[in-house]
């Protein structure tokens, strides 16, 4: 089992992470929406970099996995944090940012925030704008009332309750990309799912049009879901990261 390493941030938390040396550019992993570093799709990649001598670093957002702080504290303002956080303390040179749902739309604030570091970027069906176009628009005025009332509302899921806080949804807002061109210019790779139910494709569509770069490759799977974790799907992934990884 690979060594699960701890980072330190200023403000005293503790952000954990997985490295594998290799070969740059480095594969950063940006997980979704209460996911943690150990899922199919990040141990996947894992194996792969282990396998091809590639460089790769996975880690926990604050409050989820093994890293510290309480979940419903999160924002998309201090997940953004812990990204730019690996990327300036724990990776160097050229990266490949690899981003699933919430990542995804994480994976395009920080090639923003650090358009020198990063080369290219993966995007596994990106929830952009996720908080306020497929969550505040789409909930009821009685779930709205109730958040911005009592401060939070807890969405029934597959999993188990999920807190969604009035401050996830209007630090959102700061973050939106969706509005007006992104000008990121490097090879992007969407890799989407027709019949995903939490990040319509229609939705992830949305994102070629803004993109100014001219190296967009949009792949819709007629019959892949959100996690696109089948065998078809993690083979796509990894055909799409040997692409990006051996390209200089």
């Amino acid at each position: 089992m690979e060594e699960v390493l701890k980072h330190k941030t200023a403000s005293g938390e503790t952000i954990c992470y997985s490295v594998t040396s290799g070969l740059r550019p480095t594969v950063v992993w940006l997980g979704g929406f209460r996911s943690d570093m150990n899922g199919s799709k990040a141990q996947f990649v894992d194996k792969w970099a282990r396998e091809n001598g590639r460089s790769f670093i996975r880690f926990d957002y604050f409050g989820h996995g093994q890293s510290s702080g309480n979940f419903k504290d999160g924002t998309i303002s201090k997940w953004l944090e812990d990204a730019l956080e690996v990327i300036d303390h724990l990776t160097s040179g050229s990266l490949v940012l690899l981003g699933s749902s919430m990542g995804g739309w994480l994976a395009l604030l920080a090639a923003l925030a650090r358009p020198d570091r990063v080369q290219s970027l993966v995007l596994i069906a990106p929830a952009a704008d996720f908080t306020q176009k497929l969550m505040w628009d789409k909930f009821d005025q009685k779930v709205q009332d109730e958040i911005t009332q009592q401060g939070h509302w807890m969405q029934p899921s597959p999993y188990g309750e999920v807190p969604i806080t009035k401050s996830l949804i209007e630090d959102g807002k700061k973050h939106l990309l969706l509005g007006e061109a992104i000008s990121f210019a490097g090879p992007v790779r969407i890799l989407q799912g027709q019949l995903d139910q939490d990040v319509p494709w229609q939705h992830a569509m949305k994102l070629v049009a803004k993109l100014q770069s001219t190296d967009v490759v949009f792949s819709l799977v007629k019959d892949g879901d959100h996690s696109l974790s089948a065998e078809s799907d993690l083979s796509r992934l990894q055909s799409v990261l040997q692409e990006l990884t051996e390209t200089v």
